[in-house]
């Protein structure tokens, strides 16, 4: 299953530019409320750097694509429809927006940096909007949805408990099907000081508590600080820094990187996505209002931040906020090869700490049936099964019946 990030933020922040960007899919941009009526699904790519280079070999990759020695690894990413405020209680597109969010791996929470838009999403006099609050805003719904899934249940909860179950399996039930893990409902616990305390003397205050810490840790997120380019955007940028000093704040211009994509698509500049640098190679086609327009990339963008942000984003979401490894499997040890014979053909991305076991059952449950180790094959080393995969590795798995 390819890793699933979402797009939240209210109307008007530039998300569908950020998607369109991302996944150079055309979906209608206006400044109309809810113009995303309804979750758009596209496939944008995290970027790694390709390990074929290093053995000195030539890749056919077969999941993923290789481009000047970098791997294009698939992603899905989820453009929501905006959220207005009590949302939770089901207002606007509130159900409908938490249903899919429950189903993104982790968030990319787009606001407008240029302060551009008002408290209800709506287009305003740039400068007067407060992307702090927008922030705040959105992320209190998020909360309140967690919080009304506990509130809801209490009665359910206390009943399983009295019956002998215990309250860490009582709870995540209730959140499993928005993708809530045991482990993160007991580090919860551990975090609000709630572990040694009766769920039935829970308050409103604890359950608050509770649903605020679970929220952050099961569906990281990161800020995307949209329109950077625009005059003003910067002081935003640094005051949302201040702000929210523990969150990862990316400064983005989704309009910066549409441009240089269908430049690219056109063939009128050579770029490649999250680059710090284009090229133009038809400068001949371009009118003064597209060569203005790139200048202003180069200089204003590039110059300033080194990228546009929204690869950049997409790259930190993958490999910071959710912590992924890009492993190489191969079957054939020798060549490097799949048994059809191209040349490290899959990228997988599993999480930090997986293990040769975890690789094994992500290739094939049936996989794990005698299997005995693998084999690092870049230092040709035996990894016992219990082995912590790295970033980059290169691995074979060796069960019985290979053996």
């Amino acid at each position: 299953m390819p890793i699933k990030l979402g797009l939240i933020g209210k109307t008007n922040t530039g998300k569908t530019t950020f998607f369109n960007s991302a996944t150079l899919s055309s979906e209608e941009i206006s400044s109309y409320p809810f113009t995303t009526k309804a979750p758009v699904t596209g496939i944008a790519h995290a970027i790694s750097l390709c390990v074929h280079p290093e053995f000195k070999i030539q890749d056919n990759p077969n999941n993923s694509k290789c481009v000047d020695g970098w791997r294009y690894i698939p992603i899905e990413l989820i453009d929501l429809p905006g959220l207005i405020k009590d949302a939770w209680k089901g207002k606007g597109l509130g159900n409908q927006f938490l249903s899919i969010a429950a189903q993104s791996d982790a968030l990319l929470h787009v606001v407008d940096a240029s302060g551009g838009i008002d408290s209800s999403g709506k287009i305003t006099e740039i400068g007067t909007g407060d992307p702090i609050s927008d922030f705040a805003d959105i992320e209190e719904e998020l909360i309140m949805w967690y919080h009304k899934i506990l509130e809801g249940n209490r009665e359910k909860i206390s009943k399983l408990i009295r019956n002998g179950s215990d309250i860490l399996d009582a709870i995540t039930d209730l959140y499993r099907g928005i993708g809530v893990h045991k482990n993160q409902v007991k580090d919860t616990l551990f975090a609000t000081g709630l572990e040694e305390k009766d769920f039935d003397n829970f308050d409103m205050i604890d359950s608050k508590k509770f649903a605020s810490h679970l929220r952050k840790i099961s569906k990281p997120t990161l800020i995307v600080a949209n329109k950077i380019d625009v005059e003003g955007a910067d002081k935003n940028f640094a005051r949302l820094r201040e702000r929210y000093n523990d969150s990862i704040i990316i400064p983005v211009s989704g309009d910066s990187e549409f441009s240089l994509r269908r430049a690219e698509q056109k063939g009128l500049i050579k770029y490649s996505p999250g680059s710090e640098q284009f090229e133009i190679i038809k400068s001949d086609e371009l009118n003064e209002k597209q060569i203005n327009a790139l200048d202003f990339i180069k200089k204003g963008i590039m110059g300033e931040y080194m990228r546009t942000g929204v690869q950049f984003a997409i790259n930190v979401a993958v490999f910071k906020l959710l912590k992924m490894n890009s492993v190489y499997p191969v079957a054939d040890e020798k060549n490097l090869s799949d048994k059809k014979g191209r040349i490290l053909p899959d990228l997988i991305l599993l999480k930090d700490g997986a293990t040769i076991n975890d690789l094994a059952k992500e290739i094939h449950t049936d996989l794990t049936k005698g299997l005995l180790y693998g084999k690092d094959l870049r230092y040709n080393l035996r990894l016992p099964v219990d082995y912590q995969l790295r970033d980059r590795d290169v691995v074979s798995l060796v069960n019985a019946s290979k053996k």
